[in-house]
Order: structure tokens, then C-alpha cells, then sequence
């Protein structure tokens, strides 16, 4: 093969490897979630693991994955705690921003359905957060392709794997954010599309990504860790017997164990 040809085979792996570890980690979060539903006969019991599930993986992303690669990777501990704090403090006012939204809508529509559950408003927060981890992620792989094609596709299942536990969180959170589960996955999944936009542009600029990463990832660990304690935990914060309270610990803990080993794999 000539050098044109070998570029352009490695930018069409790198394409499809992101394609299929972005959105086809999304879709399969839909597909375990939905037959977790299908196999559940109570629906609060149901919504409460997952909203426990979802805490879980969120944090376990944020604690274990995303904040330890950024601090891996040279930047000044204070630099990236002051990035940290400002990612929480950014979120916050988009958060307050999205319920003024929701707020004015509601006003404007008279809506007279007094019977609608409480939404939850971090919607927004989420898909930001979830952009800039999947930009994050296809520069990781593109790197990858560009040291050897098998490390590349090997990075891409990695990253497949870890994001389905944290995709089924996001899913949680847009589901209840908005009217329409269609929405929601669409939403996860063009957020998760951006993979692919991070794996071109890295096939290219890698040189130039490598110094912003650690911001990238530090920026989306922050979406995840106020999502999970602002919007979540003071769901999950609510009377239970013993029993319920030991379940719902459970799908916390297995939403931390799920995204610890898929990133320690």
C-alpha cells in the first residue's frame, strides 16, 4: 500500500472504531436497560435501582477513570482542582439556566397536568459533560491507531465497554429530563457521536489535543459528579425499609464496581 493509501485505511479505522465505541455503547446501554425493565414487575423498585445504578456509574467514571487519566498526565494538581471547581460552579448556573427555561415554558403553556412526576433538570449538564468525555475518548483512540492498528481497535472495545454503564446513567437522567425516551437516546447518541469527531481531528491535530486532555477530561468529570450528587443521591435520600435501603445501596455499589473494573480492564 502507498503511504496515501495506509493514511487513509488508518483515518477510516479510526472512523469506524469511534462510531462503534461512542454510539454502539449507547445503544447497547438502551438494549441492557430496556431488558432490565422487561424483567422488573415493580416500577418504583424499578426507577430507584436505576437511578442507584446510574449515581454509581457516574461517580466511578468521574473518581476512577476520568480525574486519575487527567492527573496522569502532567498537569498541575491546583490547575486541574481549580478546573474541577470551576466545571461544578459552570454546571450549577447551566442547571439554574435550565429551570428558569423549564419554569417559563410551563408559564407560557398554562399546562393544567398536575399528575406529571418531578423532572429532573440536569439534562443539559449531562450531554455537555458526555460531549466533551467522547471527544476526549476518540483522541485516546485515534492515538492508539496511530502507535498499532490492533492497539487501536483494542482501546476502541475498551472504551466501548466502560461508557455502557455510564451511558445507562446518562439515559436515566435524559429520560427524566425529557417527555420522550426516543429523545433521550438520541440525544446520548449524538453526544456519544462527538467520539468521532475526537478521533478525526486527533488523527491530524493528536499533537496539539494531547496538552487540552487532561481539561477535557477534567471539565466532563465534573458534569458527572454534580449530576450524580445534585440530581440523583437526593432522589435516592428518601424513607426506605431495611431491605429497600440494602438494594439500593447494592445498584450503587454496582454501578462503582461495573465502571472501576471496565477501566482497570
Amino acid at each position: 500500500m502507498t503511504p496515501l493509501s495506509m493514511a487513509l485505511w488508518t483515518l477510516l479505522e479510526i472512523a469506524l472504531a469511534t462510531l462503534a465505541a461512542g454510539v454502539g455503547s449507547v445503544w447497547l446501554a438502551a438494549v441492557l436497560m430496556r431488558w432490565t425493565e422487561q424483567a422488573t414487575d415493580q416500577r418504583d423498585a424499578r426507577s430507584q435501582s436505576l437511578l442507584s445504578l446510574s449515581a454509581g456509574a457516574l461517580l466511578a467514571t468521574a473518581f476512577m477513570h476520568l480525574l486519575p487519566e487527567a492527573f496522569e498526565a502532567g498537569p498541575s494538581p491546583s490547575v486541574l482542582f481549580a478546573c474541577l471547581l470551576g466545571g461544578l460552579l459552570f454546571f450549577f448556573l447551566l442547571e439554574k439556566a435550565e429551570l428558569w427555561h423549564h419554569g417559563h415554558e410551563h408559564e407560557l403553556a398554562h399546562s393544567h397536568d398536575h399528575a406529571t412526576p418531578p423532572q429532573i433538570a440536569g439534562g443539559w449538564a449531562v450531554l455537555t459533560g458526555d460531549s466533551l468525555h467522547s471527544f476526549g475518548d476518540g483522541v485516546l483512540i485515534a492515538s492508539a491507531f496511530l502507535a498499532n492498528g490492533r492497539l487501536g481497535w483494542l482501546a476502541a472495545l475498551a472504551v466501548l465497554a466502560h461508557e455502557v454503564p455510564h451511558h445507562m446513567g446518562d439515559l436515566v437522567v435524559l429520560r427524566q429530563s425529557s417527555d420522550s425516551r426516543q429523545w433521550a437516546l438520541i440525544k446520548v447518541s449524538l453526544a456519544g457521536a462527538v467520539t468521532v469527531l475526537g478521533g478525526c481531528l486527533g488523527y491530524f491535530l493528536v499533537g496539539s489535543f494531547e496538552g487540552a486532555l487532561p481539561y477535557f477530561l477534567t471539565l466532563a468529570a465534573s458534569s458527572f459528579v454534580y449530576v450524580a450528587l445534585a440530581d440523583l443521591v437526593p432522589q435516592l435520600q428518601k424513607p426506605l425499609s431495611a431491605k429497600e435501603t440494602l438494594i439500593q445501596v447494592a445498584w450503587l455499589l454496582a454501578g462503582l464496581v461495573l465502571v472501576t473494573l471496565f477501566s482497570m480492564l
